[in-house]
């Protein structure tokens, strides 16, 4: 029994990953069941024993990438702890960065999301559980700009809630740019130092040292 099952989650991802590249391909629109079954090796009724319908399958690989990547936030944020948080948002930006950069799967995986499904029938309710994730994306990050307003690490009259919904457009502005830009001509070249201006910006002004003798 234990290797039936062992089996059966090797034919499911198998599957998962076959549906990637089938919709990066030609789009989750004009994708079938049937392509995806003959790209992943198996029958059709092997994909519907896992997946109802094509939107189940799609939830599924999505799943393989928002589901690490909200774990990745808190790990960041958790490492920064009290004395730098929005170093530690820094070095989460820059994480989700160097995922974009070195796994491929993740980067197939959000053009599809970003560039290659239509949120329209089934697929509607993608919108509210990208509605869902984004707002536990802007929690994660208010509470960590609490954390450094409280330690008078975040600028001067800038709001924790307000700092954490300018980081989430930031972040998925940043995303969508980086996907489309093939080429290096818009932002891959220059998205860390980005990230570190971004930060920059939401830091407290400390105030010069006067230069030596000048009192």
């Amino acid at each position: 029994m234990r290797r039936t099952k062992e089996d059966a989650e090797k034919t499911r991802q198998r599957v998962i990953a076959a549906a990637a590249e089938v919709f990066a391909r030609q789009g989750v629109g004009r994708t079938s069941m049937e392509q995806i079954a003959r790209r992943a090796g198996v029958t059709r009724g092997a994909v519907y024993w896992h997946f109802a319908n094509k939107a189940e399958l799609y939830f599924a690989m999505r799943e393989t990438v928002t589901l690490p990547m909200i774990d990745s936030v808190d790990l960041a944020l958790k490492r920064g702890g009290e004395a730098d948080a929005l170093g530690a948002i820094e070095d989460m930006l820059t994480g989700i960065l160097d995922a974009l950069e070195s796994h491929r799967a993740t980067r197939r995986v959000l053009q599809i999301i970003h560039y290659k499904c239509e949120y329209v029938d089934e697929f509607a309710a993608e919108l509210d559980m990208h509605r869902l994730r984004t707002g536990e994306f802007v929690t994660k990050l208010a509470r960590a700009y609490r954390k450094a307003k409280l330690a008078g690490a975040l600028r001067a009259g800038l709001q924790p809630e307000l700092a954490a919904r300018d980081t989430c457009a930031f972040t998925v502005g940043l995303i969508r740019m980086w996907l489309m830009d093939e080429g290096g001509v818009l932002v891959r070249r220059q998205a860390r130092s980005l990230i570190k201006a971004h930060v920059a910006g939401l830091r407290a002004v400390r105030p010069r040292a006067p230069p030596p003798g000048s009192g």
